[in-house]
């Protein structure tokens, strides 16, 4: 079995959405002062790889808390939509997708992760596109770069409303696009909240 991290690792000073507030990982025990390490955290919840939650853009939306945990894991597909502006049904030609799937798409954006950059000009996702997924009821999509859509975010609130999940920031995922069916494990910690960091694992 070969594993695969799609995860950035959470340090200090993380890149964060514009307009987020910036957020802060620090060591507070050393051991060879206190007889132990011990750590601080003070950030947004979505930050670094993270998971979305339909509560995230809709007031009556579920929670982490309150999503079933088979919902966090499952067979997956990588599709190769480097170089597009915009991400359209077309690229779903001759693409199977499975039932209750996990998809994930690889902008190449992730490749200026910690510049301006990353946040400009990212590829989007049309309305189509997220249509034809919900069809085929895929229950996560997630991609290496900050965001499917900009505001007023209607592709975040159509996924949210048919209860597709959303990760933002994976990288390396082209390290997965000659393997045709892997699994994705991403399971985040049990909070009462919106979204929260997570770590997404391939493995096939």
């Amino acid at each position: 079995m070969i594993y695969v991290d799609l995860s950035h690792t959470f340090k200090d000073e993380m890149p964060v959405f514009p307009g987020d507030s910036i957020s802060e990982l620090k060591q507070v025990a050393f051991f060879d002062k206190n007889g132990y390490n011990s750590f601080y955290i003070q950030s947004g919840m979505h930050v670094g790889t993270h998971i979305d939650a339909p509560f995230h853009m809709m007031p009556t939306g579920k929670k982490l808390s309150e999503i079933k945990p088979e919902h966090f894991f499952g067979p997956a597909k990588v599709i190769d939509v480097k170089n597009r502006k915009k991400i359209d049904i077309d690229v779903l030609k001759d693409v199977q997708i499975k039932k209750g799937s996990i998809l994930l798409l690889h902008t190449g954006q992730d490749k200026y992760y910690r510049t301006d950059n990353y946040y400009k000009n990212f590829p989007v996702i049309t309305p189509a596109f997220a249509e034809a997924l919900i069809e085929n009821d895929i229950k996560i999509i997630g991609f290496d770069s900050p965001s499917p859509d900009d505001y007023p975010y209607n592709v975040h609130k159509l996924f949210f409303a048919n209860d597709v999940l959303i990760i933002e920031n994976l990288t390396g995922l082209e390290r997965l696009l000659n393997i045709d069916e892997f699994e994705i494990i991403a399971v985040p910690g049990k909070f009462q909240s919106a979204g929260a960091p997570v770590r997404v694992i391939a493995r096939y």
